[in-house]
């Protein structure tokens, strides 16, 4: 029975492994909007049933490990032990994933998680699931520091700038992957950010980058308010619309409409 279990186990790492290295290669050579699941089904020689079973959507044979993490920050300030602030906890927590180069903290070298990240970084889409995952972990994290007593305010704004600051973070780890910097360089570059970062947020910012020069003139093409002074509301969309269309060389009916010779 045991060898039964394993040996199905193994079968089903196997498809999905298959399904997902299947489906990146296609993405990277082809776009990400430019292939269907079915397609993918095609070329992996499964049913498209197979893959919803594995996938449950397109964007999942990509960054459908994120699901899984979107909630780690508010489990690491839920169980921290008594004494320790939001900001130690998650901390600690980073140092730790930046010790094992997990993949969490950008620190992974491995060719499966590098084609990822070019893959998001090359498609907007993908992008924008991404800091969705992000802006649950943020909403996740804000809820745990309001069911210990404190405010929605603080909540929110301490539950944000810890998370973005620990995305920056991981973004420039990913960048220098991407760069096939040393890997030892960007651990240590990595610590060194981590601790500077943090230490921002523990000490404040409030009397950072005080300027000691003075300013250039103010821009006159603004209002006080911040509004371009030749700014028609509407205006300038509908003229941006308008120019999009008429550059739309595929439109047919457009096409026809112009035709001088009508």
């Amino acid at each position: 029975m045991e060898q039964h279990t394993g040996l199905r186990a193994r079968k089903k790492n196997a498809t999905w492994d298959l399904l997902k290295t299947t489906a990146l290669a296609m993405f990277e050579e082809r776009g990400y909007e430019n292939v269907s699941v079915a397609e993918i089904a095609a070329a992996a020689e499964v049913s498209k049933a197979t893959v919803f079973n594995y996938f449950p959507s397109k964007e999942d044979l990509v960054i459908g490990g994120m699901k899984q993490h979107t909630g780690d920050a508010a489990r690491i300030v839920r169980e921290r032990p008594v004494g320790q602030t939001p900001h130690d906890a998650l901390r600690e927590h980073f140092l730790h994933l930046l010790e094992r180069h997990a993949p969490q903290v950008g620190m992974s070298d491995s060719p499966l998680f590098l084609q990822i990240q070019r893959l998001l970084i090359a498609t907007p889409v993908l992008m924008i699931s991404a800091m969705d995952y992000r802006r649950r972990s943020s909403i996740e994290l804000s809820e745990e520091l309001m069911a210990e007593g404190y405010s929605q305010l603080t909540s929110r704004l301490v539950g944000a700038q810890l998370l973005h600051t620990q995305y920056i973070l991981v973004e420039l780890n990913v960048r220098r992957m991407l760069n096939g910097d040393p890997i030892e360089d960007i651990r240590r570059q990595a610590f060194a950010a981590a601790h500077h970062a943090f230490g921002l947020l523990e000490n404040g910012i409030g009397d950072l980058m005080r300027r000691d020069t003075e300013p250039p003139a103010p821009d006159a093409s603004y209002t006080p308010d911040g509004c371009r002074v030749d700014y028609e509301p509407g205006g300038s969309e509908a003229r941006e619309a308008a120019e999009r269309v008429l550059n739309d060389t595929e439109n047919e009916l457009l096409q026809d409409l112009t035709d001088p010779r009508r």
